[in-house]
Formats: C-alpha cells, structure tokens, sequence
C-alpha cells in the first residue's frame, strides 16, 4: 500500500512492488488522453515499430508531392517530419500541451526545418491556417479506439483543414470486446496499480482536481483470458462515417468455463485500407487493453451462455473526448439473466463507486 497527495486529499493505493517485467502482466491508468505526456511516454510511441512502420507506409504511399497536417505532434514533431522524409512538400504540425510545443520549436529549430514545418500551439478544433492540406495524420487513437478524442478532432479536421479528397492516416479504429474475470488478468499476482504508475495517477488527479474511477490499462493482457468471442463495439471510419457519438450492441458467446465480471477491450488498427490490422492484443505496441467492470462480484459463465454487451460513446463536456456507457446482459443456458452497467466518463464522475475501485484506493 502506498500514498498520493492530489490537491491536499491523501488517497490510499493498492500497489504491486514488483518489478514490471517481459511477460508479466502490468496496471495503470488510462493516460492517453489527459494533458500529461512527459519524455518516457513520448518514448514509449516513437520506438513502437509495431505502429510506426504502419504510419510510414501509409506516408510513404500518400505524402509525396503534398502538404500534410500532424495533429498532436508531440515534441518530436514526428509525422510531420516522416512526412517530409516521404516526399511531402510540406508540413503543418499542431501541439496543444505547452510543454511539448516549446520542445518541439527548439527541435524544429535544431533539425533547421522552419522553412518545411509550421508549428503551431493549440487545439486542431480552434487553430487556423491556409491554405488547406492534402493529408492529415493524427496518432490520437487510444487503447480504447475513440478515448482521445479522434472522432471529433478528425471530423473537424475533414471539414476545416483538409482539402476535398484529402485523406485522414489512419484509415479506421476499432474497439474489440471480450468476456473477461479481472483476476485472469493476473494470475499468480496481485490486482495492484505498478508502482511505476502512480506519478500519472497523481498527475490525473491533479489535472481534474479530484480523484474519479480512471479506466483501467491493463498491460501485457493474455488472450488466453479471454471467456467469449469478441466483437466490434466502437467503429471510427476516419476516411468515411466518422461518427462522434455511437450506440452499439454485440452479442459474445461464452466460449469456455470460468467466471466473469467485466470486458477487455482492445485496439484494432488500419492505416491503410487493405493492410492488416495492428491488433493491441495480440502483437507488441504501446496500446494497450482496457478492463471495464460490469458486474459487482464474478459471474459464473459456461458455453452456451451468451453476453449480450450495449456500447456507447457520446461527446463529455469538453466537446471532444468521449464519455462511454455500457449496459450488458448475461443469459445462462438455465435461463438466469444478470445485469450490469457501467458509466466511465472521460472525466469526473464516481469514485470508488465499483468494487474494483474500492479494492484499488482502500480507505483502511
């Protein structure tokens, strides 16, 4: 057990001393889309191979000869330079957290690119520029596909930034869902937040200015635990449909015996159309799963029952990242149903309010 002070409150956390490690199974907090990056999470993005060779295919394929827009540059101005090495005849480059910005101008500065690069300080929804670009390329997807916001950043995009015919790189996010018990997640180990996760808790906490149930990322997740088929919940067409706010249902049959209390949700990736997907599942990359609690204690499951799992996302208060609900329904072949729901809001909302949270911040 450890300590955080946020804002004067100290919060007890349950916390797992054990070194992360290859292989074993880590918690943290969803920081993706808070104002938080620091250089270990800007790292973690640039040397992920998994999702940067998908990236510069696609540039590779569309850059050349254009003007492209890299929303959330990050301090490294990544796309927007991979885009000049692609043959992009220049590059619009926007960052809205200050601290980043400033590193990103005296990296501008230090690579003499001024001339290829424009940076600008700001949110995408609010900045503006002429003329317009040919390709946009934001890596603003989350572990949960819509989490930071893409569908309406890019939507906005679409229609302020990008000339008609411009493209958006990637081509489609997916959110996948499966039945899951949290602590198949950890076998042999405690459910405890890794100690090297705390700073973030605390720089969310801080961010909001209270404590909230923060989405649970479960890194290194097995998909040995899985207890369900999966299926698509939340469809990001950034090339097409772009929706910023949608229901969906999906039924998932119960594939093995076990127990189950919540979902794991997953990235699926296309940068280009045709390609294969990035899988956050199943391969390598710095996206990681999502655990969402439905149910306040373990369910038994067996095949042939069937969770029938109603996904929503639609616009917070901040009028671009998404605040999701889920309501799911658990039919046994015996005829039993059971109800679960939760609320996970991008911001705000309960705490402690699930079982899981209680465990995770102990009053005693």
């Amino acid at each position: 057990m450890q300590e955080i002070k946020s804002h004067g409150r100290t919060l007890r956390v349950r916390v797992d001393r054990e070194p992360e490690r290859e292989g074993r199974p880590a918690l943290w907090p969803s920081v993706g889309e808070y104002p938080i990056y620091d250089p270990f999470l800007y790292t973690t993005m640039t040397t992920d191979s998994e999702r940067n060779e998908r990236f510069r295919a696609a540039l590779r394929q569309l850059a050349p000869g254009r003007r492209i827009l890299d929303i959330g540059t990050g301090q490294d101005l990544l796309w927007a330079r991979e885009g000049l090495q692609a043959g992009a005849r220049h590059g619009l480059a926007v960052e809205i957290i200050e601290d980043a910005f400033h590193k990103a101008a005296a990296n501008l500065s230090a690579c003499d690119l001024q001339d290829q690069i424009t940076l600008l300080l700001g949110e995408s929804t609010n900045v503006q520029f002429a003329p317009r670009a040919d390709v946009c390329v934001a890596e603003i997807i989350g572990s949960l596909a819509g989490a930071e916001g893409a569908a309406a950043v890019l939507a906005d995009a679409r229609s302020r930034h990008l000339e008609p015919g411009g493209v958006i790189v990637p081509h489609r996010a997916v959110t996948q869902a499966a039945a899951v018990c949290l602590s198949d997640l950890f076998p042999d180990q405690p459910v405890a937040f890794a100690e090297a996760s705390l700073p973030y808790l605390r720089s969310i906490f801080d961010w909001h200015g209270a404590p909230f149930d923060v989405r649970l990322r479960v890194e290194g997740a097995s998909p040995r635990a899985l207890l369900s088929e999966s299926a698509p919940v939340e469809v990001l067409d950034f090339n097409g449909n772009l929706r910023t706010g949608q229901r969906t249902t999906a039924r998932l049959p119960i594939t093995r015996p076990g127990h189950m209390d919540g979902v794991l949700t997953w990235l699926n990736l296309w940068c280009l159309p045709d390609e294969e997907p990035l899988d956050a599942l199943h391969m390598k990359t710095n996206w990681a799963t999502i655990y969402l609690p439905l149910f306040d204690s373990p369910v038994p499951v067996a095949p042939g029952d069937a969770l029938d799992l109603t996904f929503a996302a639609s616009l917070s208060d901040d009028g671009v990242h998404p605040d999701y609900q889920l309501t799911a329904a658990l039919h046994t072949a015996d005829g039993q149903e059971h109800h679960g729901s939760l609320a996970s809001p991008h911001h705000g909302g309960s705490f402690r309010a699930y079982p899981i949270y209680r465990s995770l911040f102990p009053t005693s």
